[in-house]
């Protein structure tokens, strides 16, 4: 492993890790945030893990507020699956989070590539961050695969998510999945429609999914999984964006018609009718084995052939009532 340093125009240093394979460059660069936090810029997907505003505050006001953790007090256990650990943001503030409350955490993680927890957990800024319990467990996961502290436990699988999946105890339902992959136009694989799918029947009677993505095309796998749809509104109302992300949350089979009428209005009319669109055409991956270009193509092929709604003329005709 090699380490570059470089000196951005705005004075901050930025470091690139990355290793040679086959004369093939993977690497990441790794960013401060305007919160005092780190985050990784992936060469492979040309993507950033965060927003520069802040990765920590991302896993908060992205995936921890959503969660409610506060319902979860007195309960059992609380059963959590984060789908690309990455960094560990997610879940590090989500343990952060229980433990104000004493409440115990059993934890699944699916994650392919350890290099991203491994420089965060060799970053002293990433450190400073967190109590040194946090620290403990993240390390445990890098080095050992699993971890316990006091009553909670967990494990990760390494490797491909849509294979990894299987290798969780059927038994096993979770009340919160937390789905954070790179975006579903760089990494189709684990937003097709057969791994959303997957994932949804692995949610507990009023679990919920929580995702950053908004695109039509994952709303719409997600309702024909069966979940009745949230949209996170933008924090600070941001102008620049009309909804932060989607919470799915699998009904209980008794409540099913009533939510079912009423899940209609859990999304604005504006994003409803985007799910008439041809972004809504889902990304299939049926064999669970295809690859980016492969997903793609299909789907662009898809939406060629659709007599669904241009998306650009919803987004026209919102523009004008806006």
């Amino acid at each position: 492993m090699f380490r570059l340093f470089l000196t951005l125009i705005s004075g901050k240093t930025l470091t690139i890790y990355g290793t040679k394979d086959n004369n093939k460059l993977e690497a990441f660069s790794v960013y401060p945030t305007d919160d005092g936090s780190i985050t990784l810029h992936s060469n492979n997907f040309n993507e950033f893990f965060h927003s520069t505003s802040g990765a920590r505050k991302e896993a908060l006001e992205k995936y921890i507020i959503p969660s409610q953790l506060g319902r979860f007090k007195g309960n059992s256990a609380v059963q959590v699956l984060d789908v690309c650990v990455g960094m560990g943001y997610n879940s590090a503030c989500l343990m952060e989070a229980l433990s104000t409350n004493s409440t115990k955490l059993n934890w699944w993680g699916l994650e392919i590539d350890r290099k991203p927890l491994k420089i965060s957990l060799s970053n002293p800024t990433f450190k400073f961050i967190w109590p040194n319990e946090i620290q403990e467990i993240l390390f445990s996961i890098l080095k050992n695969g699993s971890w316990k502290y006091r009553k909670s436990q967990g494990q990760v699988l390494w490797g491909d998510a849509r294979q990894q999946i299987s290798n969780i105890p059927k038994k096993i339902s979770f009340d919160l999945i937390l789905l954070d992959a790179f975006s579903p136009s760089k990494c189709p694989m684990l937003w097709s429609e057969e791994f959303l799918n997957h994932l949804s029947m692995k949610l507990a009677p009023g679990g919920r999914l929580i995702t950053y993505s908004c695109a039509a095309a994952i709303r719409c796998s997600l309702r024909r999984s069966g979940l009745d749809l949230v949209s996170l509104l933008p924090v600070n109302s941001a102008k620049d964006r009309w909804s932060n992300g989607t919470i799915g949350i699998s009904t209980p089979k008794a409540q099913t018609s009533i939510n079912q009428c009423q899940s209609r209005h859990l999304l604005s009319p504006m994003e409803e009718e985007h799910l008439l669109t041809r972004a809504a055409i889902p990304y299939r991956d049926p064999s669970g084995k295809g690859d980016t270009k492969e997903i793609i193509a299909r789907r662009e092929k898809e939406q060629r052939d659709s007599k669904l709604e241009h998306t650009n003329a919803w987004r026209r005709r919102w523009k004008k009532t806006s």
